[in-house]
This record gives C-alpha cells, sequence and structure tokens, in this order.
C-alpha cells in the first residue's frame, strides 16, 4: 500500500483529482468504480474544476456506483444517482448511458438477479480500472458491513445501526432513513485493477488504523485492501493519526518522490 499524507481535505481532494485525472487523461475509454459521500465530494469537485478549466474529457470514461440506498429512486434528493448527478455527471461530458448506479427500486423478488447482472455489466465493461473509496465510522467498504464475508458480491445488505445514525445528517428531521442498501462486495471491489482510499477528519483516525495496520478481519471490511496489489492511500493529517508507522510512511512517501524526479 502507498500511503500518502496531505495537510488537509483540500490537498487530499486535489492529489486524489491528480491520480484520476491521470488515469482519464492516459486511458480515455477507461472504467472507473466510484463512491458517494462527504469523503469524495472534494474530489468530484475538483475533476469538475479539471474538466471546465483544463479540459479534460470523460466523453469515453463509464462509472459504476458501489452501492445505492434500497427503496430510493434515481431522482430522489437522498439517493446516491441524485448525488452523483448534482455533484459530477451533470456537471462534466460524461455520456448518461455510460454511468451505472444500483437501481434501488429493484423489486424484491428480482434482486438477485439484478445483482447478477450488475456485475456481469462491470465484467462487460472489461473491469474496474480504477475504483475510490471512503471508510464508515465502523470500518466498512462501500456498505460491507462489520460482519461481511471478504469474498462477497454485490447484493442488498442490512445496515448498520451505526452507519444509519451517521447516514441520518443527509435527511430532514424526522425522516426515516433507509435500513437497507445495494451495496457491491469486497470481493467485487478486490477485483479492480487499482484502488484509491480517501479518509479526512481526526473522526476517521482510529478506523483507518485500525484499517490499514491491524489484523485482517470481516469485522473491518476495509481491512481487506492490505490484500490487494495496488492501493493508494490518502489521509490528511488528522485521519492519520493514529498510524503507528506514520513516519515511515513520510520518509517512504519522500524516497518515492526522489525517485520519480528527473535526473536533468
Amino acid at each position: 500500500m502507498r500511503v500518502i499524507i496531505k495537510e488537509d481535505y483540500r490537498e487530499v481532494s486535489r492529489e486524489a483529482a491528480g491520480m484520476v485525472a491521470g488515469l482519464v487523461k492516459s486511458k480515455p475509454c477507461c472504467t472507473l468504480g466510484l463512491a458517494t459521500g462527504s469523503t469524495p465530494l472534494g474530489l468530484y469537485n475538483e475533476l469538475v474544476r479539471l474538466h471546465r478549466d483544463e479540459g479534460l474529457s470523460f466523453a469515453r470514461v463509464k462509472t459504476f456506483n458501489l452501492d445505492e440506498y434500497y427503496g430510493l429512486a434515481p431522482e430522489d434528493s437522498r439517493s446516491y444517482r441524485h448525488f452523483m448527478d448534482e455533484n459530477l455527471f451533470g456537471k462534466i461530458d460524461i455520456r448518461p448511458e455510460n454511468t451505472s448506479v444500483p437501481d434501488g427500486r429493484t423489486e424484491i423478488d428480482k434482486l438477485e438477479e439484478y445483482c447478477t447482472s450488475y456485475e456481469e455489466k462491470i465484467r462487460a465493461s472489461g473491469g474496474i480500472d480504477l475504483q475510490v473509496l471512503g471508510i464508515g465510522s465502523d470500518g466498512h467498504i462501500a456498505f460491507n458491513e462489520p460482519g461481511s464475508s471478504l469474498s462477497s458480491r454485490t447484493r442488498i445488505v442490512s445496515l448498520d445501526p451505526q452507519t444509519i445514525r451517521d447516514n441520518s445528517r443527509f435527511f430532514n428531521k424526522g425522516e426515516r432513513v433507509p435500513e437497507f442498501a445495494l451495496s457491491m462486495g469486497v470481493g467485487t471491489i478486490l477485483e479492480s485493477r487499482e484502488i484509491l482510499f480517501l479518509a479526512s477528519g481526526e473522526g476517521k483516525a482510529e478506523i483507518v488504523a485500525r484499517a490499514l495496520e491491524g489484523p485482517v478481519t470481516s469485522m473491518v471490511t476495509a481491512s481487506a485492501l492490505q490484500l490487494h496489489p495496488k492501493v493508494s492511500i490518502i489521509l490528511d493529517s488528522q485521519a492519520a493519526g493514529k498510524l503507528r508507522r506514520l513516519q515511515y510512511y513520510r520518509f517512504s512517501e519522500e524516497a518515492e518522490r526522489k525517485i520519480r524526479m528527473p535526473l536533468f
């Protein structure tokens, strides 16, 4: 794992956007795996700026989102489809038919078939080149809550009470927060060629340390990233605050920067 420590959230977002933009430029027909929530919002804002000000084109890019609340229609303002349309897709030149977000309205008796088809669609696109991830306060990636199989596939999941509480901030007071979601599995995520993991804020420091330096366990599904051959982890100084090997990560990143510098 490559661990990059930045000073603040803005720098995290800019560093992440640079990596995504680099892939899009080198492989214009790439497939991106995308996440929602507050953590990747800065990344998306920076990608929109790069498109607007520097001509970064997403015309041939395909995307697959990690998850969606079960029961919410795409036009619902709380849905993840709406989030992506408002914060990224509607502000760049990506083709709508090239964007995929799990359908939260899928009938219950057709869920297994639908989830299988979502996986098949990913494979038909050539697989995910770069998967963007955040981390939940209980250590989940996508909606793979503690106890999820590390070989799990796209499916309907029951959300942990802690996740429901965390996500209640996106709903009006008194509104019922969805208790189920459609989510890519850990096994699905690990098939991505490259993973970009982002975290910021002191509140994520403890769980980030457990995910990156603790044992690989289904009780912290983000720990499965330790098994992936190409993961870039970008943290701000607060989210990195409880890493035991913090100084090593800083040293290692500085050494890599020097290696990449031109000799002349």
